[in-house]
């Protein structure tokens, strides 16, 4: 598996430049101006992970595999957008099957930099996005359930499925979002939510886009403050960078990088910060795979046993797993090698019922 995170914002926010920042790619349009992107952009990047470049130089494979997360960016919404006001919903559509929203909101005031409402006012923007993300989950909850009450007739079960649907879609006709919803236990509804995706079910990142003065001061402007503030209402992390900056560290080497970001008094690039706090939001872990031909990082969830884990490499690792061979990461890097951790007495035998934990090496043996 693989973290996806779908970037929604109003135009001119710094979005694209963003963009252009995390994928190390510059030729993604940027303007002064809405909808100057009318395709939804895709990128993947690798998940920065040190210890997998330690485990790289201990065991020297033939590739190096890191995990990647997939970013999905849509052009800038504005008030009317489920309704297909500016570039309309078909852009909402592409990030349905995102794991996680990453919601950037403009935390600087630039008058060369026009805003789409004449001002800069992050809770204003914040409101604005996610009142047509509730309305755009409000249209479909709604369609559902229409289908469904024509169900009824041919399957009376449907009509209990149909009630449900009925009082989320009153949930969100009054502008509550669907991950605040506490009804729908049913098994049938459950299934309903997974294949509809909605968006205001989704976990949000938001992600302050700052100018230079604000990043170098660690990181407080009252705009800023102000975006924190609902950021803690909503109970979701806050990642702050300036995209600005991002940009100019493109190109640069690992040491120029670190010059540049200790001047502005951090010490983590954008992406990273972003990647990290994606990870934590949605509960994901690494574990790695270390052989001669290859080592690689593997996305898990916290908390999967051993058959779930052996799964992300093939289907045929979780139906035929009979065991795994696991050592821990910082017991690999003290003693070097997976010899001598056998040796030691640290590799161990797990079987079904082990639970992974962040860092695990490991070695799989199955049989199809």
């Amino acid at each position: 598996m693989s973290l996806s995170i779908g970037i929604v914002r109003l135009p001119n926010v710094g979005k694209f430049t963003l963009l252009n920042a995390l994928t190390k790619a510059q030729n993604a349009a940027s303007a002064n101006y809405p909808f100057c992107t009318i395709e939804p952009n895709k990128a993947t990047v690798t998940v920065p992970d040190e210890r997998l470049y330690k485990l790289q130089s201990l065991v020297k494979p033939q590739k190096l595999l890191p995990a990647m997360v997939d970013f999905i960016d849509i052009a800038g919404l504005v008030r009317g957008a489920s309704q297909g006001e500016g570039l309309g919903n078909q852009f909402l559509a592409n990030i349905r099957e995102c794991a996680a929203i990453l919601h950037v909101t403009r935390c600087f005031t630039d008058d060369n930099i026009t805003h789409v409402d004449g001002s800069v006012n992050p809770a204003r923007d914040v409101e604005t996005i996610e009142t047509e993300l509730v309305l755009a989950d409000r249209q479909s909850v709604e369609k559902r359930l229409e289908r469904t009450k024509k169900m009824i007739k041919a399957d009376k079960a449907m009509a209990a499925l149909a009630e449900e649907l009925s009082e989320l879609a009153a949930h969100l006709n009054v502008g509550q979002s669907a991950s605040t919803f506490q009804g729908g236990r049913s098994e049938a509804f459950q299934k309903c939510m997974e294949e509809l995706s909605l968006l205001s079910a989704k976990p949000v990142i938001f992600c302050a886009n700052v100018d230079e003065d604000t990043l170098a001061s660690g990181g407080s402007n009252p705009l800023l403050d102000e975006l924190k503030e609902r950021a803690a209402e909503r109970g979701s992390q806050i990642v702050t960078i300036c995209a600005k900056i991002e940009e100019e560290l493109q190109g640069l080497d690992a040491e120029e990088q670190r010059e540049i970001l200790e001047s502005y008094n951090t010490s983590e690039p954008g992406l990273d910060k972003i990647i990290r706090t994606g990870y934590a939001t949605l509960g994901l872990i690494s574990y790695f795979t270390a052989g001669e031909k290859e080592v690689r990082a593997w996305t898990i969830e916290k908390g999967w046993k051993a058959p779930q884990a052996a799964g992300v490499i093939h289907t045929d690792f979780e139906k035929g797993f009979i065991r795994a061979e696991v050592i821990a990461y910082d017991d690999y890097i003290r003693l070097g090698s997976e010899a001598a951790a056998r040796s030691a007495g640290v590799l161990r035998t797990e079987g079904k019922e082990y639970v992974f934990q962040d860092g695990d090496v490991v070695h799989f043996l199955f049989n199809v």
